[in-house]
């Protein structure tokens, strides 16, 4: 890559990359600044791109270029970035307003963010002859199990058909879920004790996710109340280090459980219990 001149440079090859994956790109600059050098992942983020931007600036400024123009370029596309990152949040804000107004039960299901609720129910709006059945909008998602047997061996394979958006939003919701989700990782242990690959794996886990978000997009779902958890547990002077090990989680788990971030209704009901015999 050839060495960039000026801070300004940096509008072509770091702005696009705001709505783009990373890629393996390298900011390299010339003799007369600091070497700057931006991960993998800085690229594909508000946060790294700002950090390269304010880096190149410091530089330009210690280098005495900041008066020939690079280190203002540097400093306009830095607070550029800054007000597209609070535009994001904003907008983020708002459509999880929006979907959480219009499908509660969907927003509150494990893994499921603003986003990837906001595009399940885009499929689901646009195909409403597709959601007589949770086959059908299996098939609509591309998570229908295609037989793919040979000879002796009975098996199936991923679909390449149905909605990518929203096969691509079910398979966000596994991938969280199989980080952080108890169950599902006792489930994948299994399954890779059974001798399945990770591709068989993940298929299997749109599959089942599929079933359950097409509950939450048909009826309208009923969230259980948790307001009341955190004043009854202030009401009987017990910390959330206490209650966390007695439950044996982190302390953020119940945090979160209480001010209804995270929806874990067993979790939920167990805790309610267990706070009122305290």
């Amino acid at each position: 890559m050839e060495p960039v001149e000026d801070a300004g440079a940096l509008v072509d090859p770091v702005v696009p990359a705001l709505g783009q994956q990373p890629h393996d790109r390298v900011l390299v600059f010339g003799d007369h600044r600091p070497q700057v050098v931006a991960e993998e992942g800085d690229l594909g983020n508000v946060t790294g791109v700002l950090r390269v931007v304010l880096a190149v600036s410091a530089g330009g400024r210690r280098s005495g270029q900041g008066r020939q123009g690079g280190g203002h370029g540097g400093h306009v596309l830095a607070r550029r970035v800054q007000e597209l990152a609070t535009e994001h949040e904003t907008l983020t804000k708002l459509l999880d307003e929006q979907v959480t107004d219009h499908d509660p039960g969907l927003r509150a299901a494990y893994g499921v963010g603003p986003d990837t609720a906001a595009q399940l129910l885009v499929t689901a709006g646009g195909n409403g002859d597709r959601m007589r059945t949770e086959a059908s909008f299996a098939a609509l998602c591309g998570v229908a199990p295609v037989p793919a047997s040979s000879g002796k061996t009975d098996r199936h394979r991923l679909s390449r058909g149905g909605d990518r958006d929203a096969n691509a939003a079910l398979y966000r919701i596994a991938l969280v879920r199989m980080s952080s989700d108890p169950r599902t990782r006792e489930h994948v242990a299994r399954q890779t004790a059974a001798s399945r690959t990770k591709k068989e794996i993940i298929r299997l886990l749109k599959r089942a996710i599929a079933r359950e978000m097409f509950r939450y997009l048909t009826p309208t779902v009923t969230i259980p109340d948790v307001a009341d958890l955190r004043p009854l547990r202030q009401a009987k002077n017990i910390t959330l280090t206490a209650a966390a090990q007695h439950f044996r989680v982190r302390p953020t788990t119940i945090s979160r459980l209480e001010r209804g971030l995270t929806r874990d209704d067993d979790l939920a009901h167990a805790y309610r219990d267990w706070i009122q015999t305290a």
